[in-house]
C-alpha cells in the first residue's frame, strides 16, 4: 500500500532534481502529484514519466499561485500536500553580492514559500482537510555558510517563517516543517564555484560521511513529512546533511 494513497501533493521546483526525485517517490507511493515549475519541457516531461500533471509556476507570482490552486481543487477536490522545493542559489561574499543578486535570490527562495504557504493553507482551511506543508531549506538556514549571503538570508527565513505557521495553523490540523539538506549533487551543487574549481574532494573532507547526497536520498524524509506517518510533527527542522550540522 502507498504511503501517500488518496493524496493530492503540489511540489514546486519539480522539473528536475530534489523536486523530481520528491515527484517521482510520491508517485510510487500513490499520490495525485501536481508538478509546477518555470522549466517547462523538462517539467511536463517528468509529468508525463510518472502520469501526474504539471502546471507553469513562477513562484514569485501570488495569481499564479491562486491560478494553480484553483486548478488543482479544480480537478482533485482537495490539496493535502504542498512541497515548497523551488529555489535557486547565488554565491558570493557579502562585499560582492549586489542589491539586484540579493533580491532576486530573496523572491525565489523566501517570497515564493511564503506565497505558496498562505495560498494553500488558505486553501486547506477552506475545504477542511487536514494537511502537510513540507519547506525545503538549507543547511545554510541553520548555521552560517561562507559566500551565501543572499542564499543564507533566504533560507533563514524560510526557517523562520515554517515554526511561525506551525503555530498558527495547528488549530487547523495543517502541520509545516522543515527540511534542511547539505551537500546534494544536483545541478545547484554544480553551480558552485568551489565545485567548479574541481575542489569537490575538499569539500567532502567536512562531511562525517564522506560524500555528497543524491536527490532520492533526500526525497525519503520528504515523503514521512508529507504522509501521515509524521502526524505529530510540526515546526521541526530536518537536515539531510551527512553529518556535518552535529
Amino acid at each position: 500500500m502507498g504511503r501517500l494513497n488518496g493524496k493530492v501533493a503540489i511540489i514546486t521546483g519539480a522539473a528536475r532534481g530534489q523536486g523530481e526525485a520528491e515527484a517521482r517517490l510520491f508517485s510510487e507511493h500513490g499520490a495525485d502529484v501536481i508538478l509546477t515549475d518555470v522549466l517547462d519541457e523538462l517539467g511536463a516531461g517528468v509529468a508525463a514519466d510518472i502520469g501526474a500533471t504539471y502546471h507553469h509556476l513562477d513562484v514569485r507570482d501570488e495569481a499564479a499561485w491562486q491560478a494553480v490552486t484553483a486548478a488543482v481543487i479544480e480537478q482533485h477536490g482537495r490539496i493535502d500536500v504542498l512541497v515548497n522545493n523551488a529555489g535557486i542559489l547565488h554565491s558570493a561574499s557579502l562585499l560582492e553580492t549586489t542589491l539586484e543578486d540579493y533580491q532576486r535570490v530573496v523572491d525565489v527562495n523566501q517570497v515564493g514559500v511564503f506565497l505558496g504557504m498562505k495560498t494553500i493553507a488558505t486553501a486547506m482551511k477552506k475545504i477542511g482537510n487536514a494537511g502537510s506543508i513540507v519547506n525545503i531549506s538549507s543547511l545554510a538556514g541553520i548555521e552560517g555558510t561562507r559566500n551565501c549571503t543572499a542564499y543564507g538570508a533566504s533560507k533563514w527565513a524560510v526557517s523562520g517563517m515554517t515554526k511561525v505557521a506551525a503555530l498558527e495553523l495547528g488549530k487547523f490540523n495543517i502541520r509545516v516543517n522543515s527540511v534542511h539538506p547539505g551537500l546534494i549533487d544536483t545541478d545547484m551543487m554544480h553551480e558552485l564555484p568551489y565545485i567548479q574549481a574541481g575542489k569537490l574532494d575538499r569539500v567532502v573532507k567536512i562531511i562525517p560521511l564522506g560524500r555528497p547526497a543524491r536527490a532520492n536520498e533526500v526525497a525519503p524524509l520528504v515523503l514521512f513529512l508529507a504522509s501521515d506517518e509524521s502526524s505529530y510533527c510540526t515546526g521541526s527542522e530536518f537536515t539531510v546533511d551527512g553529518g556535518v550540522h552535529c
